[in-house]
């Protein structure tokens, strides 16, 4: 996360002082969404080493895990929440982290330990007087935790995954108002013409006041949890469209960076930051939440 805001301050896009580093995510935040039980069983290790699909991390003391591991979750749900008001305020944010799609109220996993897009879309909703939102998950995992949360006319799921991996959650998949079921190896042009064509039908179904952008970097090629193959450029221009259509709608969007597992996931992001920037989507002058 800190490598994405690095790349833009080194390239003279990103000035230090418009980075906002957001507050920790406290218990009393958590229980917007998370019922007790929920947090109290996340002082297991062992819970806890489920959760994020870690075993070692069963072994540690749980006071070492709350700090080393479960601080840093509940700093990048700051950092979603936080994202919300300044998108409400200035049109739109981006939190170099969060997006942990996995994680419902009652149950984490795949590497999400709390529901924070549905922290974020209650914050809204309750803080920011929104009624409806759209979830675009871009993610390349179908994203099984907050469709789960949402069975809600007030929420609108467009999520495009392949359909072939991790979570394979067909239950949560049926919350989901518009899926787009790619296989492994889908390539860059298949995947954006399917796109375009989903946010043509959301923009003619749905009329949102929010976009939750979950814009997930695991689609690139050669990520090895992913298994699609979409190109840098491909991402590049995934994220322009997002961001095209919440402009067109004039609508404010929160874009969360969630999953990438290759060793050029920051510097795609960074690079789509600036393409956003210098086609007059986003304004660097504006600030970008950092954990």
């Amino acid at each position: 996360m800190g490598r994405i805001c690095r790349f833009l301050i080194n390239e003279g896009v990103l000035e230090k002082n418009r980075i906002v580093e957001p507050l920790e995510a406290l218990k009393d935040d958590l229980l917007v969404v998370h019922p007790e039980s929920y947090l109290d069983c996340l002082k297991s290790s062992i819970k806890v080493s489920m959760v994020i699909e870690v075993p070692p991390v069963a072994a540690f003391p749980n006071c070492l895990v709350q700090q080393k591991v479960l601080r840093p979750f509940r700093m990048q749900v700051g950092g979603s929440i936080l994202a919300a008001k300044l998108a409400f305020e200035r049109g739109w944010s981006i939190n170099v982290g969060g997006g942990f799609h996995h994680c419902s109220a009652n149950k984490g996993g795949g590497f999400c330990a709390y529901a924070d897009i549905s922290l974020c879309i209650k914050y809204a909703f309750v803080r920011l007087n929104i009624s409806r939102v759209i979830i675009i998950d871009l993610d390349a995992h179908q994203g099984n935790g907050h469709a789960t949360d949402f069975c809600d006319e007030r929420v609108y799921i467009l999520d495009m995954y392949n359909s072939e991996i991790y979570p394979l959650d067909y239950e949560a998949r049926r919350y989901i108002d518009q899926k787009l079921e790619l296989v492994s190896g889908t390539r860059t042009q298949e995947y954006l013409e399917l796109l375009d064509k989903a946010l043509k039908v959301a923009k003619n179904k749905f009329d949102p006041e929010m976009v939750i952008f979950n814009a997930g970097t695991d689609i690139l090629d050669g990520d090895p949890l992913g298994n699609l193959k979409v190109s840098p450029d491909g991402v590049v221009m995934r994220d322009e469209m997002v961001f095209r259509f919440a402009k067109e709608a004039s609508i404010p969007i929160v874009m969360l960076t969630s999953g990438g597992y290759t060793k050029f996931s920051a510097r795609v992001i960074a690079d789509s930051i600036i393409n956003l920037s210098r086609k007059g989507l986003i304004d660097l002058g504006a600030s970008i939440s950092k954990q």
